[in-house]
């Protein structure tokens, strides 16, 4: 429950003199760029690049009148 400034009650105050460190150390986290990947994904992802590039020049110069 909360009290009248809308703090928990087994939650304390912030005292920055005072920081508890956690007991653990955080999960590692994993970003996409450090990812293992595989020759079927670069190439899936060559293939949506070269759409995307085709459409965006292609229908371009195909509405351009000569």
């Amino acid at each position: 429950m909360s009290d009248d400034h809308g703090h928990d009650e087994d939650r304390p105050d912030y005292d920055p003199e005072h920081v508890e460190l956690p007991a653990r150390e955080p999960p590692l986290r994993e970003t996409a760029p450090q990812s293992e990947f595989t020759t079927g994904q670069v190439g899936r992802g060559a293939a949506v690049a070269a759409v995307g590039l085709l459409l965006t020049f292609g229908l371009a110069l195909a509405l351009v009148p000569i």
